[in-house]
């Protein structure tokens, strides 16, 4: 009989990663919200659930991706969730002008701007952020559960807010709960039709500039580095194990990997930040602003449609189109 994986329930999180859920609820800020420790590790084990499915996960995998969520902005999603006073008037003070200036753009893209119908899509959303609905246990069920905190809570609400329009704009006289389309449950007769509406019509353009300005920043990789996150992404080998092939301590291949991440960010954010000259029959695009970069990744986590093992086999640097 298979083992059960310590990511199916709290009990059997804790018994393997207390330290480390203690230790990320201190960076975290939890104690500013009245964060019961608890309630943070339910949502960073419901997280990595979310990113390892039901397997058997590399203990050093999972720490290694609980150590790169956006903590703080999980401790105020799980604050909000858990109904803390103090939590949700941090998030109406801090989010709620930047909820309604993000729905005046995507209304303008629709040709339906005006700042009465922004407020009313960005209002449209606290009660399901705030889950006034309860399940069939009487719990309160709120949609800040679905964050999972790989990205800015900021990028999540706006993907939130733009599959929100899709909701309100739809016009078919049916709608679908936006709950229930995260989840994937949407009825029969109306998943062929969801599908066809994408919630940004510039998604798939944002997640294939990030395809190929990762391609470019992993094919300028020396050909060790390229080595290292090979066995570590495709091949899945532990830190200790790549360790003992280079010769190298395990916390020595750590620094290393996590340093070849924040390089990779920057150099496909600073990529994303340039305008693309015309080449290869693709026309010109122009630079994308901070926001748009940060929906480029939220995408592309989300999609993820590249091949890692092609990538990586690139024989050397190529150069920056953008630079041509």
């Amino acid at each position: 009989m298979p083992k059960e994986s310590p990511l199916a329930s709290l009990d059997q999180f804790l018994a393997q990663y207390a330290h480390l859920a203690t230790e990320l609820h201190g960076e975290a800020m939890c104690a500013r919200w009245g964060l019961p420790p608890e309630a943070f590790a339910e949502s960073l084990r419901r997280s990595a659930e979310k990113r390892f499915g039901g397997a058997q996960p590399d203990p050093d995998a999972v720490e290694a991706y609980l150590k790169s969520l956006h903590h703080e902005d999980l401790a105020l999603a799980c604050a909000c969730s858990e109904g803390i006073e103090q939590a949700w008037e941090f998030f109406i003070a801090h989010f709620r002008q930047n909820l309604r200036n993000a729905a005046s753009a995507m209304l303008r893209g629709s040709g339906r701007a005006d700042d009465a119908r922004a407020e009313e899509l960005a209002d449209s959303l606290y009660a399901e952020l705030y889950g006034v609905r309860s399940g069939a246990d009487g719990r309160r069920k709120s949609l800040f559960e679905y964050f999972h905190g790989r990205s800015k809570l900021s990028t999540w609400l706006r993907a939130v807010l733009a599959q929100k329009q899709v909701d309100m704009f739809r016009t078919s006289g049916r709608t679908v709960s936006l709950e229930a389309e995260m989840e994937g449950e949407v009825p029969n007769e109306l998943a062929g039709r969801t599908s066809s509406v994408p919630a940004d019509p510039d998604r798939e353009r944002y997640v294939g500039r990030f395809e190929r300005a990762l391609s470019t920043a992993l094919a300028n990789l020396s050909p060790r580095e390229r080595m290292i996150l090979a066995c570590y992404y495709v091949d899945q080998l532990t830190l200790a194990e790549i360790g003992r092939l280079l010769r190298e301590h395990e916390s020595t291949v750590s620094r290393q990997v996590e340093r070849m991440r924040g390089a990779l960010r920057e150099g496909v954010t600073h990529a994303l930040r340039r305008e693309t000259p015309a080449s290869n029959g693709r026309p010109a695009e122009p630079a994308l602003d901070v926001a748009q970069v940060e929906l480029a990744f939220e995408y592309a986590v989300e999609d993820w449609p590249f091949d890692l093992s092609q990538a990586l086999s690139a024989s050397g640097p190529v150069a920056d189109p953008s630079e041509e």
